[in-house]
Formats: structure tokens, sequence, C-alpha cells
């Protein structure tokens, strides 16, 4: 019962770490949003959308049993996931990001008033969440099933790692998103690094998706056997080594940040 809990406690550590690192560029977004607004407002409107986005987050977990019961939902998320993922590290990689984006958001918020730039920060956020959820889903999903019983069609203890997740991305995007914007300063890589993990996880999602009882390609045990488990985690940790280590020259770093 103890490695269960263990289990538990490490995929939970993982996503908020990922959550912290994709909240950096979420917070940068957010704070060009509301740049135009007047200094004593620009907290308040950034505060007011975090909350909105809360209940926006709130009123999506109980969509998470229709995400982890339907297979057809699952390789959807799986294959959104892994365009995602693949789509930045490629971009890092090979191309060259859209430098404007930045720009072309603050100068679609020129003009907006108070609650308008409001809303507008809830409808971002709710955006970057459909990311986190379904990286948190896929996440728990692989996990053994609590002790804890039901809740919404979906176990509680994995109904809880989403939960959690959820919260923690929101307080890290209010609180601790200048740490991160720091950290990834110091080490470029890891921006990147995030994006190679939520398309690892992606392929995690792919794997529970081929395992489902309705499609049968692999064995239905497989997504929580010991060997995929340790190969899970195992390329995940060598992405994150790789991510920490990686020289800051050889990034794509962002001279706007």
């Amino acid at each position: 019962m103890d490695s269960i809990w263990l289990e538990y406690a490490w995929a939970l550590l993982i996503l908020i770490g990922l959550e912290g690192l994709l909240s950096a560029d979420n917070a940068l977004v957010l704070a060009v949003i509301a740049k135009h607004l007047p200094e004593d407002q620009k907290k308040k409107a950034i505060s007011y959308g975090i909350l909105m986005a809360f209940v926006f987050r709130f009123g999506a977990l109980f969509a998470i049993s229709f995400i982890a019961n339907v297979w057809q939902i699952q390789a959807i998320g799986a294959l959104y996931l892994l365009y995602l993922g693949l789509k930045h590290v490629i971009q890092a990689r090979f191309g060259k990001e859209n430098e404007n984006i930045r720009e072309e958001v603050k100068e679609e918020a020129k003009g907006m008033g108070f609650w308008p730039t409001v809303g507008k920060i809830g409808i971002a956020d709710l955006a970057f969440a459909i990311d986190s959820i379904l990286a948190a889903v896929a996440l728990a999903l692989g996990l053994p099933d609590s002790p804890l019983g039901n809740f919404g069609g979906m176990d509680g203890g994995k109904f809880l790692v989403v939960l959690l997740g959820g919260i923690a991305g929101l307080i890290l995007i209010k609180y601790a998103a200048t740490w991160f914007v720091k950290l990834l300063d110091q080490r470029p890589a890891l921006e990147t690094t995030a994006y190679a993990i939520v398309a690892w996880v992606g392929v995690k999602l792919a794997v529970i998706t081929l395992a489902h009882e309705d499609i049968g390609v692999l064995d239905h045990d497989f997504p929580h056997s010991t060997v995929w488990t340790l190969i899970f985690y195992g390329v995940l940790v060598a992405i994150a080594l790789i991510g920490w280590f990686a020289p800051a020259d050889k990034s794509m770093e962002k001279e706007d940040l």
C-alpha cells in the first residue's frame, strides 16, 4: 500500500514541476494582456482572471471521467499532447518561434477596459488549462487504483492528483511564475524540456489507449506493469536531466524575456 502512495506522490511532484515550467510562459502572456492597464489595476486584473480560470478548471474536472473512460477521447488527447510537445521541440531545434506573438497579444489588448481584460485573461488561462489537464489525466490514468473509491466515475486517488495538479498550476502562475522565469533565463533549455515531457506524457496516454479493452492492441494491464512504469519514469528522468544540463548557448533563448 505504501508503494502505491509513493507512486502517487511521485506523479504529483512531476505534474507540479511540469506546471511550474509551463506557467512561466503562461504568466508572461497574462502579464502582456494586462500591460495596458494602469499600474494599480494590473495585479487586480490578473488575480480576477486567475479566479475566473479556477472556476473554469473546476468545471472541467467534471469532464475527466469522460476522458478517462472513452478511448476515442483518450486517443485525441494523446495526439494533441504529442502534437503540442513535438511542435515546440521541432521549432526550438530546427526553426524559429514567432518572436512577435507577445507584441500581437499586447496590440490586441490595447483599448480594452478592466473587465474585458479580466475576461481575456480567464479565457487565455483556460486554453493553458487544456494542456495541463490532459497531461494530468494521462499521468493519473497510469497510476494503480487507490483505496479511496470512485469520484465522478473516476478513481478517487487519480481524481485527487488531477485536482491538486490543476490547483498547483494556478498557484504557480500567480505566485511562483517569476521564479520560474528566472530559472528559464538561467537554463533556457528547460522550456523545450517541458514540452518534450508533454510529448512523452502523450505517449503514455497513447499506451493507455492502445491497452483499452475495446482496442486490445496492448495487454490491458501493460500500462500498470512494472516494466512500463520503469520505462516511462526512466525516460522522463533522462529528458529532465538532459534539459537541466544542456548548455545555455545551444538553446533557443527568448530575447524578450
